[in-house]
């Protein structure tokens, strides 16, 4: 029986143009050794898995291969070639900076520097990992990097480049190596799958892909892990039920039922996603990533952003034709708002659940807004509303016009959401026709509808409550509010005296506004108006009083002090 060896290490490339997702780093290091261009110290960083140490290895094989292509690749025939292919090569040392951290290790290095190659021209000291240097290593370490010998060449690889010392970085040439792209993994997973005589469906590979996150290493060993499961042919339900990944239906079905306002079916699906195990919170997160791509679809321009297989993205398509972009625009504040009130939620379900009624009560809202509008009159008609017994309603207050303010109101009020619209032009998608009409009344006729009133202890509960939560991020706004209780007029109006004109200013520009806020969410109130008066004594004004003034009063209170100031001749000073 053949020796099983991981795809990782059984397909490493060999070669520059084997490496994967790295063009332009592998077309710069070819033509400086075609042109002899070579330094004396590279640094190859980037994230885990997209091929640092490869290229690295490649590197330093061929810089010593004897009979170099004019691609600039090696031969592989060479004996420098064969001895390092056989890990028998004295020219190649390849160092592990996590293990090998300390300043004796480094002085080590630094006496087998100056031994010249047995074969080749190089001398090459691959370092692995070498963030793990200490501090003194590194110090140690300067010197021979700056001034290796001829036959000397130091490659440096890691995955934390903001850990290595400045010094250090300003001695290389710095390679950033890229992550590896879905599509570039995808035709590579392809290339070993034939190899391995195996079938496959292409939406399995994206989703290895995509489940590696830029990393070819960690995508080949995903695909020894499905293959293990799947046996000679790999599916995409395979992969999904082998690494436990929510399958894009879930979130098609979800979709479709928030767009029919079916709370009920939406809640459903979540109890049965949840049911086979999947976290709340990659579920939201993954159905935000789901509206954005829906969202890529829309437009033409965008679509290669899309990640997914052929089938899938055609399902994208499919499902985008279906949904309006301010579904999508305000499915993705929502979804985002619910990641963000997640970890905080002490029932983290509910969370999840909120925000998938408000995602069902879009829909409600958009079919709302598209009811039937009203017939533009034809030339010469004018448009009659309907009578409605709430005709005393319609006296406007005298500084307001008819047309504009009252004729605006009775409309409004007597046809419902299609005539606020043609008349209010646009609204916010979240909001309901009679809030915002009852918004839009209170700022025009002030003085002919008062706002709804509230239990005064309602008020004086949600302004404590406001007050405690400032107590130790606003400290002088607490005491503000603690200190000036308010007082509720007859006409619902809150009056609130303060003890100066300062005080007063710093109440309206800093506090007022989400006090404001804060009492109409708590009450319920569509309106809360706050007035302030500052305290007679502060109007009056203070005496300013003189330092002899100050004095009588002392000594007034105390005698004593008039005496000692006639003994020792004290006088203010001019």
């Amino acid at each position: 029986m053949e020796k099983f060896i991981v795809s990782a290490r059984k397909y490493r490339p060999a070669s520059f143009v084997d490496v994967v997702g790295q063009p332009s780093i592998t077309t710069t290091l070819r033509n400086s050794i075609l042109n002899n261009h070579l330094g004396h110290a590279y640094l190859f960083s980037g994230p885990r898995g997209v091929g640092k140490t490869t290229c690295a290895r490649i590197f330093a094989k061929t810089i010593n291969c004897e009979q170099i292509s004019d691609t600039g690749e090696a031969c592989n025939q060479c004996e420098s070639c064969l001895s390092f292919d056989e890990n028998r090569s004295y020219s190649i040392h390849e160092l592990d900076a996590a293990s090998n951290n300390s300043v004796d290790d480094i002085r080590i290095l630094t006496e087998q520097v100056r031994i010249p190659p047995q074969i080749g021209s190089y001398s090459i000291y691959i370092i692995d990992e070498v963030h793990m240097l200490s501090q003194a290593a590194f110090n140690a370490f300067l010197k021979t990097l700056e001034e290796p010998p001829a036959h000397a060449i130091f490659v440096l690889a890691t995955t934390e480049k903001h850990k290595i010392i400045p010094t250090i970085l300003s001695r290389c040439q710095i390679f950033d190596f890229n992550r590896i792209r879905v599509e570039d993994a995808v035709d590579y997973l392809k290339q070993i799958a034939e190899k391995e005589h195996l079938a496959y469906e292409e939406d399995a590979f994206h989703v290895i892909a995509q489940k590696a996150d830029g990393a070819m290493r960690d995508a080949l060993s995903i695909f020894d892990q499905v293959v293990s499961f799947s046996g000679e042919k790999i599916t995409y339900q395979d992969v999904i039920n082998n690494l436990n990944i929510l399958d894009y239906e879930y979130y098609f079905k979800l979709t479709f039922s928030l767009l029919e306002g079916d709370v009920a079916s939406a809640m459903l699906l979540f109890d049965e996603i949840l049911a086979s195990g999947f976290d709340s919170r990659n579920f939201i997160n993954g159905y935000a990533a789901h509206l954005r791509d829906l969202m890529v679809c829309k437009n033409p321009d965008t679509i290669q952003l899309m990640e997914v297989g052929a089938g899938i993205k055609e399902k994208y398509l499919n499902q985008s034709a279906e949904v309006s972009l301010p579904f999508l625009y305000a499915g993705l504040e929502i979804c985002n708002q619910a990641d963000i009130q997640f970890r905080s939620s002490r029932n983290q379900r509910l969370t999840i659940e909120l925000a998938l009624v408000k995602l069902a009560n879009l829909s409600e809202v958009s079919k709302k807004k598209t009811v039937a509008e009203p017939e533009t009159p034809k030339a010469g008609e004018q448009a009659s509303p309907k009578a409605e017994p709430t005709e005393t309603a319609t006296q406007t207050s005298p500084d307001i016009a008819p047309q504009t303010g009252n004729g605006a109101s009775n409309l409004v009020r007597t046809t419902g959401i299609s005539i606020k619209n043609s008349l209010q032009g646009r609204a916010a998608f979240e909001e309901s026709a009679d809030d915002h009409v009852s918004e839009v009344e209170e700022e025009k006729q002030p003085d002919t509808e008062k706002p709804a009133s509230a239990d005064p202890d309602a008020i004086i509960n949600a302004w404590n409550d406001y007050a405690a939560s400032l107590e130790k991020r606003k400290p002088r706004i607490h005491s503000t509010l603690v200190n000036n209780r308010p007082v509720l007029r007859g006409d619902g109006a809150v009056m609130l005296l303060l003890n100066s004109e300062a005080q007063r200013d710093n109440f309206i520009k800093n506090i007022k506004s989400d006090l404001v806020e804060y009492i109409r969410g708590a009450t319920g109130l569509s309106s809360v108006e706050i007035l302030t008066e500052v305290s007679e004594n502060e109007q009056v004004g203070k005496k300013i009083y003189t330092e002899q003034d100050k004095l009588d009063f002392l000594v007034k209170k105390n005698p004593e002090l008039g005496k000692l100031k006639s003994r020792f001749k004290l006088d203010f000073d001019d």
